[in-house]
């Protein structure tokens, strides 16, 4: 056997392989890109900062064109997608995605580049991206530390948003379950969008495949497993099931406004549909918009396609909750 030859630990097949010296191959990442003093399609312009040296958590943050000549305008604090383990908030497809939900919206744009899974398994990107958002949140006290501009100077933290894709929309689910029970430094968050959100269960609902060793099999469960291996509960934790027994009440979801959007080609999608249900049945005493449900489109597809008109409406619909 060539001494060379990494002993592979685990797989899951296309998106990561695990070597037994703790080496990982991401197989799906796009290319990390640098920011732009003034992007050529959009006009934003965008920077990459520090939000903490220990533990280290980095963003990049995007500011549209003009802003600057009109008032405070809103924020959106925003988790990328990428099973937790791969993608990054510098990446190509998503500093693409940013520039264009900035420039619709009009709105200041931080995506927190959190600490991925396995080197870092969870619950660790679940405390980067409270962290973040504490530091975030921190530029709307008087006298605080206001240690970026773009956040002190163009953004109203009255109107602070957050939002996510996929692994992104979970974790934005238990930032706000955890700003509803923990308070947010004083600020309220005044809306979320979750779109394809990354829940699971044990129990297949709608039209998932209902043979168990199938479903252990599926690139959803095996992901968990491998981001999240302690996990209480396994599949069924929380975190992952948001509507399991005895889980947290979804009326605890800290924000004012909610929009939940699915696709109809995705795996995900009856979660994403179960979730809305279950939060329109919660008591939760926010406004919850009409659930999006994209006809003929699969996971991610307004990143991953990000040409399409059918990304560019759904970027124009989540810019429009915006407000």
């Amino acid at each position: 056997m060539d001494s060379n030859v990494k002993e592979l630990a685990t797989e899951v097949l296309p998106y990561i392989r695990v070597y037994k010296d703790g080496s990982v191959d991401r197989l799906v990442d796009s290319p990390i890109v640098p920011p732009c003093n003034e992007d050529p399609e959009t006009g934003v312009s965008s920077k990459d900062i520090v939000v903490s040296k220990s533990p280290p958590i980095s963003a990049r943050i995007y500011l549209p064109k003009h802003v600057e000549q009109s008032p405070k305008v809103p924020l959106l604090v925003y988790f990328h997608g990428g099973g937790y383990c791969f993608e990054s908030a510098f990446s190509f497809v998503e500093t693409k995605y940013m520039n264009r939900l900035a420039k619709q919206a009009n709105v200041v744009v931080i995506s927190i580049e959190y600490r991925l899974a396995p080197e870092h398994p969870l619950p660790i990107g679940y405390e980067d991206c409270w962290s973040g958002l504490q530091w975030v949140a921190s530029h709307s006290i008087d006298g605080g530390l206001k240690d970026e501009p773009w956040l002190s100077t163009y953004v109203d933290f009255d109107r602070l948003y957050v939002g996510g894709d996929s692994a992104g929309a979970n974790l934005a689910h238990v930032i706000l379950l955890r700003a509803g029970s923990e308070g947010l430094n004083g600020v309220k968050i005044k809306g979320a969008f979750l779109t394809h959100p990354y829940f699971w269960g044990s129990k297949p609902i709608g039209s998932e495949i209902k043979n168990n060793e199938e479903r252990e099999k599926l690139a959803v469960c095996m992901i968990w497993h491998l981001v999240y291996p302690e996990a209480p509960g396994g599949i069924d934790n929380p975190m992952l099931n948001p509507v399991v027994e005895g889980g947290p009440s979804l009326a605890g979801l800290g924000c004012s406004r909610l929009l939940i959007s699915v696709a109809k080609e995705d795996l995900l999608r009856d979660r994403g549909v179960s979730y809305y249900h279950a939060v329109k049945k919660s008591g939760w005493k926010g406004e919850l918009m009409e659930l999006v449900d994209v006809e003929g489109a699969d996971h991610a597809f307004h990143i991953l396609a990000h040409e399409s008109e059918t990304a560019m409406k759904l970027i124009q619909k989540l810019a429009s909750f915006i407000v």
